[in-house]
């Protein structure tokens, strides 16, 4: 993946993929299945969530924020974006600042 630049700020670019991943791994860390999370949000039927654990779409904002909460984790820690990850695949998150977000389709 690349990152784009814009002016002179170089602007990450959220991984849907490993995004989608991420829910899922936390969501099964948390012990909650794919129903539970349906029904915590107030879903009618769980295709957004698999949409959102398949790399396909992100959570809105507001749900971000429940998935967070219920996940017991931050925002920042629910989505992967293209500076998230050093050669060894550990987390860069704390030394990358965010000026902007770029969602790559």
């Amino acid at each position: 993946m690349s990152m784009r630049m814009v002016a002179t700020w170089v602007v990450p670019v959220i991984d849907l993929r490993a995004t989608g991943q991420n829910i899922k791994t936390l969501r099964k860390a948390a012990g909650l299945s794919v129903r539970d999370l349906q029904e915590i949000l107030g879903f009618t039927n769980p295709q957004a969530i698999y949409k959102w654990q398949n790399g396909d779409s992100l959570p809105s904002i507001d749900n971000l924020v429940i998935l967070a909460a219920v996940l017991g984790v931050t925002i920042d820690e629910i989505l992967v974006t293209d500076g998230d990850e050093t050669s060894d695949g550990m987390s860069d998150k704390d030394s990358l600042a965010i000026t902007g977000i770029t969602v790559q389709w």
